[in-house]
């Protein structure tokens, strides 16, 4: 298909296609003339990843272009490509000092450890869940995480990583990476409010 019809069947107007095949993001077409290319259904899928990561994930330029170098190097292993959107996707976290910090990192350590999770020593989600319980302490909330825990392996484990198609193109399955963690990941906070709500009327009498 020509780029016009790329543009038409994906949605994404010309221009963006165009910087899109500038900045490295979408690989170029099949050169037909000196003038025109040839797009095909690995172009269509690109850029749904893309639209992706930009609506969806919210990344900045520079990320997505780490994401679809590891989707494009078929020599890395389909965990560390997925790995590197799982990356990508959270806040960057910078270690706080002070012993509230330490602690709060150590015990992250010690819930990967108990649950024989299998995460990289400087994985960003390690901060990322140190600040969270830092900040529930000076809060003053619990930061007994156990029943969440459970309920994020059971869900990961049963569910979420089963819609990955992992036999097909590695732009897909980072596309659904991508969109599961983000949307299942915002509908399990939506329902969690939509119970908060419904808990709190049976409890204390509310209409």
């Amino acid at each position: 298909m020509r780029i016009s019809e790329l543009s038409a069947k994906s949605g994404v107007a010309l221009p963006t296609i165009k910087y899109y095949l500038r900045e490295g993001l979408l690989h170029q077409g099949e050169q037909t003339a000196a003038t025109r290319a040839e797009y095909d259904d690995s172009h269509l899928r690109r850029l749904r990843l893309i639209r992706a990561l930009l609506e969806v994930g919210r990344l900045p330029v520079a990320s997505i272009k780490k994401i679809i170098e590891a989707v494009e190097d078929e020599s890395l292993p389909l965990h560390q490509m997925l790995g590197t959107a799982h990356w990508a996707l959270g806040p960057t976290v910078e270690p706080e000092p002070g012993e509230d910090w330490q602690l709060a990192r150590a015990e992250v350590d010690r819930l990967v450890t108990g649950q024989g999770w299998t995460i990289h020593p400087e994985a960003p989600t390690r901060d990322e869940l140190a600040q969270t319980l830092v900040k529930m302490r000076q809060l003053g909330l619990s930061g007994d995480l156990t029943p969440y825990v459970e309920v994020a392996r059971k869900l990961v484990s049963e569910v979420e990583m089963d819609a990955i198609r992992l036999d097909g193109p590695r732009d897909a399955a980072v596309e659904a990476l991508v969109l599961g963690t983000v949307l299942y990941g915002r509908a399990l906070d939506t329902l969690r409010r939509m119970a908060q709500e419904s808990e709190s009327a049976h409890r204390h009498g509310g209409s």
